[in-house]
């Protein structure tokens, strides 16, 4: 069976859809059986995530991986990619294509003119509800500015913990010490 993403089912897509769409190394989300497009990212959003996941890999405690671009499954209807997220190193449960949201300690998203509502919005609120304890939002319009929050697991919200344009330096889930200058590509550099 082919897949028609124009024509989708009366119940909305799954993720058993994704798992069959032709493509491999497609990058596709699924918010309650909506297939969300959009073009992709620029150059500079990816050198963000390139350099912020080089820069927390070069410093990630054994007990966690750095892993960019893989899919996170909510449930059937429901599944994103965030830019970057840092995971227990040991578990067992890996998927070939996907993680469990469980399975997550930090969600990172770069903020892009095109994901603005989804990576401000939309994601914190599946992540917070999901019960990922950390979520990073990296701001790239007029310069980059990391703003690092902590899960409140009784409301299932954010709180932010730190806001930075000079340098990250947060304490959990491990001390993390990141000049902003070095996760800043060429283009966006004063």
């Amino acid at each position: 069976m082919t897949l028609d993403w124009n024509d989708p089912p009366s119940h909305g897509w799954t993720t058993d859809d994704l798992d069959r769409a032709p493509g491999p190394g497609r990058r596709r989300e699924l918010i309650d059986g909506t297939v969300p497009v959009g073009p992709d990212p620029a150059p500079p959003h990816h050198s963000v995530v390139t350099l912020l996941g080089a820069k927390l890999r070069a410093i990630c405690p054994t007990e966690y991986e750095v892993c960019q671009g893989v899919e996170l499954r909510f449930n059937k209807r429901r599944s994103v990619v965030p830019d970057l997220q840092v995971v227990f190193a040991d578990v067992q449960s890996r998927h070939k294509s996907w993680l469990p949201t469980r399975e997550v300690v930090v969600a990172v998203e770069v903020v892009a003119p095109t994901s603005m509502v989804m990576d401000r919005i939309t994601k914190p609120a599946l992540y917070a509800a999901a019960g990922i304890p950390y979520y990073w939002r990296v701001e790239t319009d007029g310069g980059v500015e990391v703003s690092t929050y902590r899960l409140d697991p009784i409301e299932e919200v954010y709180r932010q913990i730190g806001e930075f344009r000079e340098a990250v330096d947060v304490s959990e889930p491990w001390p993390i010490k990141i000049q902003v200058s070095e996760i800043t590509p060429p283009s966006r550099r004063p």
